[in-house]
């Protein structure tokens, strides 16, 4: 084993013993670059199950995609168009003269936002999972609670009743990716988990990738635990709910195989993946977003000064899945913990910047 792989053990390990992380699932692989041979260190089970959250939007992503390439699909098409089934009225609100989404004068634009916004999170519409509500608390906090199930029409009762953002400004929304995710089933005719199968998880041999679903609840306990804080989430129902929004299980192998297709070209056309890493907006710091992918960069004065743009996405409960665009050093882990919501980043940026010195 190499002085690299040795340290980059050393810091898993180290996070692994932290009582604040659960399970810790950790891939790291580096390219041979300048006389150094390549890398590939794993920390746990490469073929253990765990919910993936957020990334599961990448596999929406890449559904989206080939329906483009097939010409089936416009991202520049108002979503609406595809969705001719739903009331989507007053998700999307343009503001009225006094600021307000809520004045007399705004203006009802749900049948405007095109597919690239929603895509990007600049659609403007409320956050129906983590997003304030009228009536009480979170989506998620009710659901930590008791766990509970819903479905598309919930999904757009609940935003109707939220307060929608600015169009064109960054507002991550759970939302928006449920209506994608209805786009990709009625463009396909057939449901979205069947889509993944036939699309991605067959084509490249992800074996132990799928969307997890009521269908398969049965499979719950073969996951790795997701934590919140001490306690030991048990949240199928939830989970069997989120679809392309959060609800895929992957394992470190079929990760690091899905990214290194994602970004290769392999999915789909390369020219896509251009657009999606072109116009980049801020929605959380230091998140920022670009149609379908997340961007993740710190100040040179955090990292050591050194330069790292991570391209890929994260899950809320502890899961990163990126590439560094300028060393290809690829990650793919998690530490299956809700709270503490920069522990992944914190060990992401310490394990690449070893396995790409």
């Amino acid at each position: 084993m190499s002085t690299r792989e040795q340290r980059i053990h050393r810091l898993i390990e180290r996070s692994a013993a932290d009582p604040r992380t659960g399970e810790v699932l950790w891939r790291v692989v580096a390219p041979a670059t300048n006389g150094e041979p390549g890398l590939d260190v794993v920390h746990g089970d490469l073929d253990r199950p765990f919910f993936i959250a957020s990334v599961s939007k990448l596999f929406t992503v890449v559904c989206l995609a080939q329906l483009r390439d097939e010409g089936r699909l416009d991202w520049d098409a108002p979503i609406a168009g595809y969705l001719p089934d739903l009331d989507l009225s007053g998700l999307a609100v343009e503001k009225g003269r006094d600021g307000s989404v809520r004045d007399g004068r705004a203006r009802d634009v749900s049948g405007e936002i095109t597919v690239r916004e929603v895509m990007g999170h600049t659609a403007g519409l409320a956050d129906y999972f983590e997003g304030p509500r009228p009536d009480g608390p979170t989506t998620l906090e009710r659901a930590l609670q008791s766990d509970f199930g819903w479905g598309e029409a919930e999904v757009i009762e609940w935003t109707r009743a939220m307060t929608p953002a600015r169009r064109g400004r960054g507002l991550y929304s759970d939302t928006g990716f449920q209506l994608l995710d209805g786009v990709v089933e009625r463009l396909d005719g057939r449901p979205f988990a069947e889509s993944v199968r036939a699309r991605i998880t067959q084509p490249l041999g992800l074996d132990r990738t799928y969307v997890f679903t009521t269908e398969t609840l049965d499979r719950f306990d073969e996951m790795a635990v997701i934590r919140h804080g001490d306690r030991d989430l048990r949240l199928p129902l939830l989970l069997a709910s989120c679809g392309g929004q959060g609800g895929v299980v992957s394992t470190l192998r079929d990760g690091v195989t899905f990214l290194q297709a994602f970004f290769d070209g392999c999915l789909f056309h390369a020219a896509l993946l251009d657009e999606m890493l072109i116009d980049w907006h801020r929605i959380f710091s230091p998140l920022e977003y670009g149609t379908g992918v997340m961007r993740f960069r710190l100040p040179a004065v955090f990292t050591g000064f050194r330069s790292f743009e991570f391209q890929g996405h994260s899950g809320a409960s502890g899961v990163v899945w990126y590439r560094d665009a300028r060393s290809g050093v690829l990650v793919v882990g998690t530490v299956n913990q809700l709270k503490q919501r920069q522990l992944p980043y914190q060990l992401m940026v310490r394990t690449a910047a070893v396995a790409g010195s």
